[in-house]
Parts: structure tokens; C-alpha cells; sequence
């Protein structure tokens, strides 16, 4: 009779423990979720502050009020090519993004800046 009481308590222990185990998981993906859906505004302006490196090119090329055509031949590329930079389809080698950094004026590590959205630190 002992050792049948004993293993009925130890039986309801166990269960008890699973069961509180199962509570503390449920509270910690309620804490992650929360959390998630809060940070949610800041993911949103994080992902529209940040340009592709195809946006900043035309930006550039349209504020330097320069044709793809007129790009193409400075570089020595297609007209095309420079459109699928600009679309994003691909991207300019180190030696084309260099010569398009002096072709707008701007040096290439300010275009390359503007894609990660980080502030140039020599400016206030």
C-alpha cells in the first residue's frame, strides 16, 4: 500500500513538473511574440530607409541629369548594362562603380554608403 501511494505521488510530481515546464515554454514564445509584433514599425522604417544600390545609381544619374545612353558610353558598356544595375539585376564591377562614382561626383564609398543607410561621418 506505501510503495503504491508512493508511486501515485511520484506520478502526479512528474506530471506537475511537465506541466509546468510546458507553461514556462508557452510564457517565453508569448514574451518573443510580443516582442516581435513591437519591434514590428521599426523593422518597417529600418526596410525603407535602406536602398538598393540600383535606386541610389538612377538617383544619381537623374540629379546629374545624365541618359543611360550618355553613362554607357563614359563607361564603355551597353546602355542595357547600366539599365540592369539600375533595376538591380546586376551589379557594377569595382572598377565601373569607381568610374560612376567620378562620372556623378560623389566617391563610390558615398554610393556604397547611401545603400546601407549609414550617415556619412564627416557630416553632422
Amino acid at each position: 500500500m506505501k510503495v503504491s501511494m508512493l508511486v501515485i505521488i511520484l506520478g502526479l510530481a512528474f506530471r506537475l513538473a511537465v506541466l509546468a515546464g510546458v507553461v514556462y515554454l508557452a510564457i517565453l514564445v508569448a514574451r518573443a511574440l510580443r516582442k516581435y509584433l513591437r519591434a514590428g514599425p521599426a523593422r518597417k522604417e529600418k526596410a525603407e530607409a535602406r536602398r538598393s544600390l540600383g535606386e541610389v545609381l538612377k538617383e544619381q544619374r537623374l540629379r546629374c541629369q545624365m541618359t543611360q545612353e550618355f553613362v554607357a558610353e563614359t563607361l564603355g558598356v551597353s546602355r542595357q548594362a547600366v539599365s540592369k544595375w539600375e533595376r538591380g539585376e546586376a551589379d557594377p564591377s569595382t572598377a565601373n562603380l569607381l568610374a560612376l562614382g567620378r562620372l556623378y561626383g560623389v566617391p563610390a564609398e558615398e554610393l556604397l554608403r547611401a545603400v546601407t543607410g549609414e550617415k556619412n561621418p564627416d557630416t553632422p
